[in-house]
């Protein structure tokens, strides 16, 4: 008798069952049901809005940080912080790292499914479908529905399979699928339009010759794309064969973890930025060009506001002007305080670890023996507030300590990993 365990093991996973699903309601009602190209597209675009939704769920409670190439504004502030918001009674949490991909990719998913409808439904018309169609392809489409949510709660949360995913590998799946679907809707809305040639201009059409559209047509579009759907789902093996080969796919890409920061040992200093470095700081100079994003929000308004100028709307030129110099400083503002605005360096014998008090949690840690360059800024902020900036460069990264009063603790740890 076989286990439930060995079933799990050896049978379809519950991602399997669900494309299988999504691609077995078409070919029923193309072959059982009598649906046209059109029925097709508008699965099509209802299984496009579906993927993309429960993508979106994946990504919430993805369970490991988001990786930036860089540190762009506020999305880089927001995923230094290593931390999560709970969600009660679930285990489940939303990452702070997740926020600026929700902020990126949701717009996104939603302009392709706007585009996507245009470009297919779209073509053919959304008056075309008469009510019985209509009917099943509705509830084709809740099954669909089902098909994922049941997917996404046994593979994803039930076993696990969150912890190892960031928002970024949670949704790139969807991307692939979202590619496929589009393609395919596509494809079908070509051969409508390929077709229409062999109707009447105000025929309906559904009208279009069978003999142009023929069945076996309407079974192959269905069929490659259950191809392709079938080989994202086994992308695993992908990676297996990207991580054994000497070339690189990108598909063995792995999100990073979470690396415990450990406290140190007896403290014998708490170091804080002032508060009028914090108040000032996120404005000055040294600030503005470690983000020169924000120069190019500032910019834009510039150009809105010398159009107006060119039409004398002297009223409307002072507000943009204004909102060309109130927007980037808000943002370098926010940026800076989410950054530094609760960030305390907790100092011992032969360790510096950052703390943010706001969130609880230790952000980095710097030991002494590391071999790490140093330098201290003070430019005009500096001198008028009577602090200083301790900048510490690795290989990869740079750690800063902004505007405090004394950064000689900071200063005798690193000045011992130099002199060995």
């Amino acid at each position: 008798m076989v286990s439930v365990a060995d079933a799990q093991r050896h049978g379809p996973s519950a991602e399997t069952v669900a494309v299988v699903v999504a691609n077995a309601l078409p070919l029923v009602g193309v072959l059982a049901l009598g649906w046209d190209l059109t029925a097709l597209v508008f699965l099509y675009w209802f299984e496009l809005g579906i993927v993309a939704f429960w993508a979106l769920v994946r990504a919430v409670f993805a369970g490991r940080p988001s990786e930036f190439e860089s540190s762009p504004l506020i999305a880089g502030a927001v995923a230094s912080k290593q931390t999560a918001i709970p969600v009660p009674a679930t285990g489940l949490g939303i990452r702070l790292s997740t926020l600026p991909v929700l902020a990126v990719v949701t717009p996104i998913l939603a302009l392709v499914w706007f585009l996507a409808g245009v470009t297919t439904v779209g073509v053919v018309g959304p008056d075309t479908l008469d009510a019985g169609t209509l009917e099943t392809v509705t509830v084709a489409s809740v099954s669909i529905f089902l098909s994922e949510g049941v997917s996404t709660c046994v593979e994803y949360f039930y076993r696990g399979e969150y912890r190892e995913h960031s928002a970024q590998t949670a949704i790139r799946g969807a991307f692939v699928r979202t590619a496929v679907i589009g393609v395919g809707g596509l494809i079908t809305a070509t051969v409508v339009g390929l077709g229409a040639s062999s109707v009447p201009a105000d025929a309906s059409i559904t009208s279009i010759d069978p003999a142009v559209v023929g069945l076996p047509l309407l079974v192959g579009i269905v069929l490659v794309k259950f191809a392709f759907d079938l080989g994202g789902v086994y992308r695993e093996r992908l990676t297996a064969f990207d991580e054994a080969s000497y070339l690189d796919f990108g598909w063995a890409y792995e999100p990073p973890s979470d690396e415990p920061v450990a406290p140190v040992g007896s403290e014998i200093d708490r170091l804080r930025p002032t508060v009028g470095g914090r108040l000032l700081g996120g404005v000055s100079v040294a600030n503005a060009r470690l983000h020169p994003g924000a120069v190019f929000v500032g910019g834009v308004p510039l150009v809105v506001a010398l159009l107006f100028a060119m039409g004398r709307a002297w009223d409307i030129v002072l507000v943009v002007l204004a909102a060309s110099l109130v927007v980037p400083l808000g943002l370098l503002t926010a940026d800076y305080w989410l950054r530094y605005g609760a960030a305390e360096y907790r100092v011992s014998e032969d360790a510096v670890v950052a703390y943010d008090r706001l969130f609880r949690t230790r952000i980095w840690r710097i030991e002494a023996g590391e071999g790490l360059e140093i330098r201290v800024e003070r430019g005009r902020l500096h001198r008028w507030l009577g602090t200083s900036t301790v900048v510490v460069e690795r290989t990869d990264e740079e750690r800063r300590v902004p505007h405090v009063r004394n950064p000689v603790p900071i200063l005798d740890v690193v000045g011992r990993q130099e002199s060995g």
